[in-house]
């Protein structure tokens, strides 16, 4: 079991490392295209940060796991906000564009809320998955009129990236090899551990898995925080869930119909919705706007109470 345990970590510490200089390379590619820094927070970082979600669940429904996927995914939406945001907002008080309360929660929660209309009946079928991935480009599209319409003088505009552009690119293809690789050793290690733990695949997933994606997001999000990024570090948490959602789910779903765990339907997919649901609370007194130390550590008591729940 020890050697399960190092490759199980091995995964992880390669999600990590891979995701992170994926994003580093995604953003540098889109700061030579002169993408606004908004929209790479709201589609490249978020994308970027999801590709472990998307490959682990990927792995897990190729290799007969389905509640792996579907619980990474919640789970992952779960962690992003009440332990992610939590992390960076004690290191860091976050303070809130606008925009993500007006236009990026409400797209978050749609999503959210058309995921449990759909896995009411027990399933996610392609068809469900296609609506999702409609869905996803007319995000992006909508992310990109909106980037049109920002202001040309944004700093980021005048902004000229140190990482040229073969680097990048080999950076980007390198850092897609090593996610592939290591969200097959955790796929395949966490369900070898539910094993012999007695415990569910759906709570390995929603605990461990889900935990093990976001490391991404915890990096990048932190990091945006000490640079004081907020657009990034806000604008990455909520499109990364909306990408959860869309991406990672449709692209699973069109490859094989998911099987939803009951529990996963009626336990952690609301406790998801009532996640969102908190994260506007957070965001919306218009005099502060802002997510303060203590409201971090709120997020973080009460994601313990959600894990003590489930166990």
């Amino acid at each position: 079991m020890v050697k399960v345990y190092l490759l199980l970590l091995t995964g992880i510490l390669l999600l990590f490392a891979s995701g992170k200089y994926l994003v580093e390379s995604s953003v540098a590619i889109s700061r030579l295209l002169r993408i606004p820094r908004m929209i790479i927070g709201l589609t490249v970082v978020a994308f970027g940060t999801s590709a472990p979600e998307l490959l682990v669940s990927l792995k897990a429904a190729i290799s007969g796991f389905p509640e792996i996927a579907m619980g990474n995914v919640v789970g992952s939406n779960i962690s992003n906000i009440l332990l992610v945001l939590a992390i960076t907002a004690i290191i860091f008080p976050i303070p809130v564009p606008s925009t993500s309360v007006k236009r990026d929660w409400p797209i978050m929660m749609f999503v959210s809320l058309l995921l449990f209309v759909f896995t009411l009946n027990g399933w996610l079928t392609r068809l469900e998955g296609m609506v999702f991935v409609l869905l996803l480009l007319v995000y992006i599209g909508y992310a990109v009129i909106r980037a049109r319409g920002m202001s040309k003088t944004e700093e980021d505009h005048k902004e000229e990236d140190s990482m040229r552009w073969w680097a990048a690119g080999l950076i980007f293809l390198v850092s897609c090899l090593g996610l592939a690789f290591g969200a097959s050793l955790l796929v395949d290690n966490a369900a070898v551990i539910a094993e012999e733990l007695g415990m569910s695949k759906r709570v390995i997933s929603i605990t461990m898995v889900a935990v093990g994606t976001s490391i991404p997001e915890v990096a990048t999000s932190v990091i945006a925080a000490l640079k004081k990024e907020t657009d990034i570090s806000v604008g990455n948490i909520i499109g990364s869930n909306i990408m959860n959602i869309l991406s990672v789910l449709g692209v699973t779903s069109i490859i094989g119909p998911i099987k939803v765990d009951t529990e996963i339907a009626r336990f952690d997919i609301p406790w998801m919705l009532a996640t969102s649901v908190l994260l506007l609370m957070l965001m919306l007194p218009a005099a502060r706007s802002r997510i303060t130390r203590w409201e971090g550590i709120l997020m973080i008591l009460i994601y313990l109470l959600y894990i003590y729940m489930i166990l």
